[in-house]
């Protein structure tokens, strides 16, 4: 049956399995881009609603900071497992379809936290939230397949920076509104966005029966989820049950179990969920474990500083700042990630290419020494958080040129996608693990960790760091030429492929950012497309 899309918009000659593009002569290819972003914005608003209401979570259901951490961490790990099941759900004639079922989960999401019905009712819908963390993907293979090359980069990079700006407003947009409204209504604002936007997309989002259909590989969705979730549980719930007790132990073990299978499960299906095939090769394999590992560090610390931030004075550290300053102290992270682009390659070219990431991981370590040993001031946490910021841009900027340039151009989706998806593992570990160090230092009937809690886990924080600069200097050399085009917009085939690397900082935070489909090849005759089964984060 042929669609309203299809008839407005006909196949080009000649190319029978080519993607339909948007008629900017018709309201909805006018409307593509506008609603594209919007929907990028949208999710990268929801997706940040955990990290400052942390502390608020904890006070308003009478749970332990610990266990109010995994408002946060649930996200995360649902977003961990969520992107490359919708990436491989989209690929085929349904992404219409897919992009529409999460968005109206995610509204559902919205709902089920807003509602003052216990903690449980909060982490399902937080759970459901993350799924929008697989959207932008999504999006940006939308505008990679239905608009005119030049338009489809221009959209994607937009993308990228709206995550950022997204992340950037979320923060103390709730704040704002916990602060004066309570927690419960920053929900209900993302229930009434998310429902636009979904109305919105209702209305634009063209047919994709032109990508052929791909399997799903269920098996591995299963392993990964029950890997990651066994391995968040040990480290957050730690402390408080015990590191050696039969209880923690038996569920620990349940992480590599499940997650070695899911491993040798990739390894050998003809469809993986994340093609792991291709961490055999060095330079994937660096900047992927690079990536992983600053993905800990990143969460590691935004969730020190945002619990620091809002204890009281009382407890004998502490700032006693509202949510609302608590949030704003984020914002100098985002903004010097995105002015990390503009960094990155100066010491690129000063120093070269392979110096890009172990120079953030350097100063991200800074930042770390500053939270260790002055934290007394909110001027030094604004500090340090814009140093990360430059740490974190710097580390994530390198890395997409640097997979490009060691993987053949059909590979290149599946490369970046691999990367995406370590990125978010990260990000959840990260939240689970500092979370894990503070309950471990909170004496009962105490609620807040001693200080010495806050000084043990930004030690950890820096040996994360130190680890993921090492591995940023086990890349291997670029081929001759290459100086300092891994921080630079790389191009294949006349397309860009880093779509805003900077973009992919805050995004990384988050687990939204670019997908896998920055690599280019040839699809049908669209110069610079990546083939159908390598698009969207496999």
């Amino acid at each position: 049956m042929t669609s309203n899309d299809d008839k407005e918009h006909p196949v080009r000659p000649g190319t029978p399995s080519a993607p339909v593009l948007a008629d900017p002569r018709t309201v909805r290819g006018r409307a593509l881009v506008p609603v594209l972003v919007f929907l990028g914005m949208v999710v990268a608003v929801v997706s940040s609603l955990g990290a400052p209401l942390v502390p608020t979570v904890a006070a308003d259901y009478g749970v332990s900071l610990g266990g109010a951490q995994w408002s946060l961490t649930i996200t995360l790990l649902a977003g961990a497992v969520a992107t490359p099941v919708l990436s491989r759900l989209s690929d085929g004639p349904h992404r219409r379809r897919v992009v529409l079922g999460a968005l109206t989960l995610i509204v559902t999401g919205c709902v089920l936290a807003a509602l003052p019905a216990g903690f449980p009712l909060l982490l399902a819908g937080r759970a459901l939230q993350g799924i929008g963390l697989g959207l932008t993907p999504l999006a940006m293979g939308v505008a990679r397949d239905h608009l005119p090359a030049l338009r489809a980069r221009s959209a994607v990079a937009t993308l990228s920076v709206t995550t950022v700006a997204g992340v950037g407003l979320g923060y103390p947009l709730t704040g704002m509104i916990a602060q004066h409204l309570g927690f419960h209504a920053a929900f209900w604002v993302a229930a009434a966005a998310g429902a636009t936007v979904l109305a919105a997309a209702a209305f634009v989002l063209p047919a994709s029966t032109h990508r052929p259909h791909r399997p799903l590989d269920a098996p591995g969705a299963v392993l990964l989820g029950l890997g990651l979730a066994a391995l968040l549980v040990a480290l957050s719930e730690g402390g408080q049950w015990g590191w050696t007790s039969a209880r923690l132990l038996a569920v620990a073990a349940v992480a590599p179990l499940a997650l070695g299978a899911w491993v040798r499960h990739e390894l050998r299906t003809e469809h993986p969920l994340v093609a792991l095939r291709l961490l055999r090769n060095r330079a994937v394999l660096a900047a992927d474990v690079t990536g992983l590992v600053a993905g800990v560090g990143m969460y590691f610390l935004m969730s020190l500083v945002i619990r620091y931030v809002q204890t009281p004075v009382s407890a004998g550290y502490g700032l006693g700042r509202s949510v609302v300053v608590a949030a704003l102290t984020l914002l100098p992270f985002s903004v010097a990630s995105v002015g990390a682009s503009r960094v990155a390659p100066l010491i690129g070219r000063r120093f070269g290419a392979r110096a890009v990431m172990p120079a953030g991981a350097l100063a991200f370590v800074v930042a770390m020494l500053v939270f260790c040993f002055a934290r007394s001031g909110l001027w030094e946490i604004f500090l340090l958080m814009g140093i990360a910021g430059l740490g974190v841009g710097c580390t994530f900027a390198a890395m997409p040129a640097f997979i490009v340039s060691a993987v053949p151009p059909g590979e290149t989706g599946s490369a970046l996608g691999v990367n995406q998806v370590l990125r978010v593992i990260g990000g959840s570990i990260g939240s689970a693990l500092s979370a894990g160090i503070l309950t471990a230092h909170t004496t009962p009937p105490a609620r807040l960790p001693a200080e010495s809690g806050y000084t043990v886990a930004t030690l950890v924080g820096i040996g994360v760091w130190v680890f993921a600069g090492l591995a940023g200097l086990l890349l291997p050399a670029r081929r001759p030429g290459g100086e300092g085009a891994a921080v630079a917009p790389a191009t294949r085939d006349g397309a860009d492929v880093s779509d805003g690397a900077a973009g992919k900082v805050t995004a990384g935070a988050t687990g939204s950012g670019p997908d896998g489909g920055e690599g280019h090849g040839q699809d049908g005759n669209r110069p610079g497309r990546v083939p159908a089964d390598h698009r969207e984060g496999r």
